[in-house]
């Protein structure tokens, strides 16, 4: 099993539209039971509630489910437990870096979409774009699945 976890700050937002995008795109293409999906936030603040509405909205609209999402704080042991460790944008990744044992398995999630010209997916909570934040989820999600189905030699 290839476990993958998305993290930003408040797992509110941007981590949960990336787990259930992911999700949907890996139940796509019939890899559910090869890979794992999960997400987590770098700070407690939201641990226990629901996704906010934006990204609820935003997912509903493309008929993404998204009904199992809860946030959590990210936990040491999670270093260990996946194998991909996606985080949002520079800020996420110092801070994942800081908590992980050795700076493993750590990377942002437009690493894997350089066509975007971003590096960073911006924070809906504050910007109010989620539109925009699920293009450059989406397209993150699609280039990551593409490099786990190389590097793993799955079917894509």
């Amino acid at each position: 099993m290839i476990r993958v976890l998305f993290v930003c700050l408040g797992n509110i937002c941007r981590s949960p539209m990336a787990e259930a995008v992911f999700r949907h795109l890996v139940e796509e293409a019939g890899l559910g039971e090869h890979i794992e999906v999960d997400s987590a936030g770098l700070g407690s603040w939201h641990a226990g509630e629901r996704p906010h509405q934006g990204t609820r909205q935003v997912l509903a609209e493309r008929g993404i489910r998204h009904d199992w999402l809860v946030a959590r704080q990210i936990e040491t042991s999670d270093f260990s437990r996946f194998d991909y460790i996606v985080c949002m944008d520079e800020d996420n990744l110092a801070g994942l870096k800081r908590l992980a044992p050795s700076g493993q398995n750590v990377c942002r999630l437009l690493d894997f979409a350089p066509e975007t010209g971003e590096q960073n997916v911006e924070d809906p909570y504050y910007t109010g774009r989620f539109v925009h934040v699920y293009q450059l989820v989406e397209a993150g999600c699609r280039g990551l699945l593409k490099k786990i189905c190389d590097d793993h030699g799955l079917p894509h």
